[in-house]
């Protein structure tokens, strides 16, 4: 059997191949950026579109992206339908859904902006390193992580499967920052630095909320079912009430509670609950016995 014939063994391959479903293609990741692009620009006008927007032409120019959003995000969305398999009768209910949860997800889109900006502004209060909310818009890695997220958990509402997981992804690949969509994150939630920080798919943040670079918020242990494999869904990760501050590399496991107005040191782990106003830092190491000329 030649190199051709063994890639193309359907026994061999029974589990990892893929036929198109129901004339759908599979989600595409090129179009799901051009998308993205898309709804930041009717978002934040100014910072994403090809052409020149001025105070005259923003209405035309946000109304023609909104066009462009709506039949991409069909596309993407019967993709992602077809993807996960359904039957034939499955699918074509849920593509008769498609156009209602594309206009939701679209109404959806003022009340976003309003989510993020209250994102930017906590990024701005936090980073004294900051010099405007454009800067942060265009460039800061946090901001670009909890944007996708926030369309990513638009979509993962509204029963999308795969595109919030990709769209996560992402952001994932450009920024080291692995947010889930299914976490639930309230407004002001600010991520300064960033890289390596990861959210488990059931954590949930409260409001005015700041982590740093290098934070897990993981689970402690994986429940599971009697043929050993992890048992999904269930909640596993951390909940942080309001104004809870972790600095870098901390690690916060399980499913327990950091109570209002606690701080987490850098290099911490925590696997008990918090109560609120809690503060917990690394212990200073014993000073080492030091004889001069001894050297104990």
């Amino acid at each position: 059997m030649n190199t051709i014939d063994k890639l193309s063994d359907l026994t061999a391959l029974r589990k990892i191949y893929r036929l198109p479903q129901h004339g759908a293609a599979v989600p595409s990741e090129n179009e799901i950026i051009q998308l993205l692009v898309l709804i930041k620009a009717v978002l934040f006008p100014g910072f994403f579109e090809k052409q020149q927007i001025t105070k005259h032409t923003i209405k035309q120019i946000i109304a023609s992206n909104i066009a462009l959003i709506q039949q991409k995000l069909k596309n993407q969305m019967l993709a992602a339908f077809s993807f996960n398999a359904y039957s034939k009768e499955e699918f074509f209910e849920l593509s008769f859904e498609v156009d209602d949860k594309v206009n939701t997800l679209i109404d959806a889109l003022p009340q976003l902006r309003n989510l993020l900006e209250t994102d930017l502004t906590a990024l701005f209060n936090c980073d004294p390193a900051a010099k405007s909310l454009s800067e942060i818009i265009v460039s800061y890695p946090g901001f670009r992580a909890i944007c996708n997220y926030r369309i990513a958990n638009l979509l993962l509402n509204l029963d999308i499967p795969i595109l919030p997981r990709i769209i996560t992804e992402l952001a994932h690949s450009e920024t080291g920052i692995d947010i889930h969509p299914g976490a639930t994150i309230g407004h002001s939630f600010a991520i300064d630095h960033g890289t390596g920080i990861v959210i488990g798919e059931t954590a949930i943040i409260g409001n005015y909320v700041t982590i740093y670079q290098g934070v897990t918020l993981g689970a402690k242990n994986f429940p599971t079912d009697k043929n050993g494999i992890p048992i999904k869904g269930i909640p596993r990760h951390p909940i942080l009430e309001d104004y809870v501050v972790i600095y870098a590399h901390a690690t916060v496991l399980g499913r327990i509670t950091i109570g209002k107005h606690s701080i987490i040191g850098g290099n911490v782990w925590v696997t008990n609950s918090l109560a609120a106003n809690s503060k917990v830092f690394q212990q200073k190491p014993k000073e080492a016995a030091f004889s001069e000329g001894l050297g104990i």
